[in-house]
Parts: structure tokens; C-alpha cells; sequence
């Protein structure tokens, strides 16, 4: 039997290179990703898991009045206010029909910037909430996972085990103004707190859209 000829190796390379050429793309590293900066306004529905508590949350984010809203359905319990400004001052408070109490809060932070993302740790995807989710970790404080499509946040992760579920983000809603007023018994030299206010307002909420103290500046 005859032997068996020996391929010459440019003609080998030439037979390969069609399926290099096809493969390279596919070879080539995938970029990683930026989150989205926040839009300067807009309003959310959270659910808000707490391990031992759920909670509906009314969000209003708004940058350019240095001001953020969080307006907290407890579970069959209180409705709660959590009024934020930039300047770090926070009121907690209830209204009518529930006892009118009031705590007053103050931060070394202000509230979140639109670009607070900026450095995150990127993590990969994930599946989330029927979502294919770009993940990010940002300042050992929360994990967050958006859109690929739509860059949308989904949802978020705290550091305190505290999880967000994004059901809805509208872009450029704004709440009336007559709204962020706090109510006048949050500036009586009275201690208005009370054990109601006390045990449906964990102040460690307040770092839901406060500043990540490595953001801040």
C-alpha cells in the first residue's frame, strides 16, 4: 500500500482559514457593559422583601430639586413617609389616619447621584425576575441588576439583606410639589416620635437612594 502523502501546511492553512474567520467573532472577547446613569426624575413601584416584613414602596427621585420620596405600604400595617433631601436631613412620618408622629433624621449624606453606578463592579448576567440581567456590585452596599435590553433596573440587593423588586419605572414623572412639604408637627420643638413610628420606620431605610458614603462627594 502506498503511503499517504503528506499535506502541504499552506495548503492546510488555507482550508482552515474560512472557519477561523468564522470562529472569530464568536472568539473575541465580550465587551463589559456600563449601567445607565439614572434619569434625573422618575417614579417606581418597589416590593421591598425584608425577611421578616414585605413592603410596597411609591418612589419619587428628583435630582434637580436635590429631593426623594419613598411612600411605604406596610404589609396590612401603617403607611409611612420617607421624605429625603439632599442636604441630609430625612422626615419620617405618618399622617391621618393613622397617628400623627414624626422623626427627624440626619444623614452625612445626601441622596444618590444619577451617576452613583459609576465604578461598579461588574459581575456578569443573570436571570432575574423572568430578565436577562446585567449584575453589578458597587461599594460593598448593594448588588444591581438591570435590563440588558432596556437597561431598566430590575432589581436590588442590600448588603442588609434587604431586596427590591422593580415592578414599574417611569422616566421623567415628577410629584407635585405640594407634596414634599413635611407636616408642620415634623418642626415642633416636641419630640413627636412615638412607638408607632418607631417600630414601622427602620431609619436604616433611609439608605434605600441615600448617597454610598464612597459616592457622595
Amino acid at each position: 500500500m502506498a503511503s499517504a502523502t503528506a499535506l502541504d501546511p499552506v495548503c492546510v492553512f488555507l482550508l482552515l482559514l474560512p472557519l477561523f474567520l468564522q470562529l472569530s467573532p464568536l472568539m473575541a472577547e465580550e465587551p463589559v457593559p456600563c449601567p445607565a446613569t439614572w434619569p434625573d426624575q422618575f417614579h417606581s413601584v418597589l416590593f421591598i422583601n425584608r425577611s421578616s416584613s414585605l413592603q410596597k414602596v411609591d418612589l419619587w427621585y428628583d435630582w434637580p430639586n436635590g429631593r426623594n420620596f419613598n411612600i411605604i405600604q406596610h404589609q396590612l400595617g401603617v403607611l409611612t413617609y420617607d421624605l429625603e433631601w439632599d442636604n441630609g436631613t430625612s422626615f419620617y412620618y405618618t399622617l391621618h389616619p393613622f397617628n400623627t408622629t414624626c422623626k427627624v433624621v440626619h444623614f452625612d449624606v445626601g441622596i444618590l447621584r444619577p451617576n452613583w453606578l459609576d465604578g461598579a463592579t461588574f459581575l456578569g448576567h443573570k436571570n432575574v425576575d423572568n430578565f436577562l440581567c446585567n449584575v453589578w456590585e458597587k461599594a460593598d452596599f448593594i448588588t444591581y441588576y438591570e435590563d440588558v435590553l432596556t437597561q431598566r433596573p430590575v432589581m436590588w440587593v442590600f448588603s442588609s439583606g434587604m431586596v427590591a423588586h422593580v415592578m414599574t419605572f417611569e422616566v421623567g414623572a415628577v410629584l407635585e410639589d405640594t407634596n414634599w412639604q413635611a407636616p408642620v408637627y415634623c418642626f415642633s420643638e416636641t419630640d413627636t416620635s412615638s412607638s408607632l413610628l418607631e417600630s414601622s420606620i427602620d431609619v436604616s431605610h433611609g439608605t434605600l437612594i441615600r448617597g454610598i458614603p464612597h459616592t457622595a462627594a
